[in-house]
């Protein structure tokens, strides 16, 4: 995973690439190959950008300091491969000491691990070189596997050709953006010249985003959710929601693991966020079980268009 594919496997794929603006895109990153996947080793998804990202990881927002470097251990010693961070967070360093730790205690290697982070309005956009250079240097892993602006704002495209830069530089590997809908994403498009190899929204049983899901994969980006669970103070509701228990017991797994599960059938992928060993075992757990399309239209119906954060 996050291995740079072959020159061979780059022409092949080409060949099944279609055009957007300027970049060549995949046409099917709407569907996951999820029987390849096994507890513990999520499969991957290809990006436009011709890297692999694994559709299932550990989100970071609120943990900090030790809390931190243990949680993505954590996660790491159990198969998660995909760790997602913000400059926001106020963790950036403690996620790069926990994957510089994890690399030299198991022999696993950079290639492997795949770690996205996140510019911020206001002085990032303002002089997003200097805040590139200031990921790298707080996550010291060598490079970054996904850079993207972490919602709309002023300079936005500006900080995005920094980043386009940063990519034709080797020092990212993929761009793309979080909190951007269709209006937004129709506009940037035509200002920028790579297309967004990933969007990161808000997406839940309760706040679903069909329309934008689909949209963003007919433009090849891939989708992936922040609070999939439901977010800060609305996680116990969704958890308990009668419909998504009753088909967790069907499946004789917990509610959390059948609404990830729903995320990757409809191909978005899952970043819950988690400091409990067993919580975090069980978030990537999720691929010896599959929902009916009965059940996948029972979660569906549950949209309330009920947004949790205001991004």
């Amino acid at each position: 995973m996050g291995r740079i594919i072959s020159f061979a496997l780059s022409l092949m794929l080409l060949s099944s690439l279609s055009v957007c603006g300027n970049t060549a895109v995949r046409s099917d990153v709407s569907e996951f190959d999820l029987a390849s996947g096994t507890n513990g080793n999520a499969p991957a998804v290809m990006l436009n950008s011709g890297y692999e990202m694994p559709i299932a990881g550990i989100g970071t927002y609120s943990l900090h300091d030790d809390t931190c470097v243990n949680s993505v251990k954590s996660a790491l010693q159990q198969g998660v491969r995909l760790i997602d961070t913000a400059y926001m967070y106020g963790n950036e360093k403690e996620v790069g000491q926990a994957v510089k730790e994890f690399m030299e205690e198991s022999g696993v290697s950079r290639e492997e691990i795949f770690v996205i982070t996140k510019l911020y309005p206001g002085e990032q956009f303002d002089n997003p070189e200097k805040a590139i250079q200031d990921a790298l240097d707080k996550l010291d892993i060598g490079y970054i596997d996904m850079m993207l602006l972490h919602h709309p704002g002023n300079n936005d495209v500006d900080a995005y050709h920094a980043m386009e830069q940063a990519a034709a530089d080797g020092k990212i590997h993929s761009i793309g953006l979080s909190n951007w809908y269709i209006e937004e994403i129709d506009t940037f498009l035509q200002e920028v010249t790579v297309t967004p190899a990933l969007i990161q929204n808000e997406i839940h049983p309760y706040y679903q985003e069909k329309e934008v899901v689909e949209y963003m994969h007919g433009l090849g980006i891939v989708m992936q959710a922040w609070y999939p669970l439901g977010g800060r103070g609305y996680t116990a509701e969704l958890l308990g929601n009668e419909t998504i228990v009753k088909i967790a017991e069907a499946h004789g797994v917990s509610a959390a693991q059948i609404i990830l599960r729903w995320d990757l059938q409809n191909g978005v992928v899952v970043i819950p966020g988690s400091s409990n060993p067993e919580h975090i075992l069980e978030n990537i757990s999720l691929f010896d079980f599959e929902l009916t399309d009965e059940e996948m239209d029972q979660i569906n119906a549950l949209n309330r268009n009920e947004k949790h954060d205001w991004y």
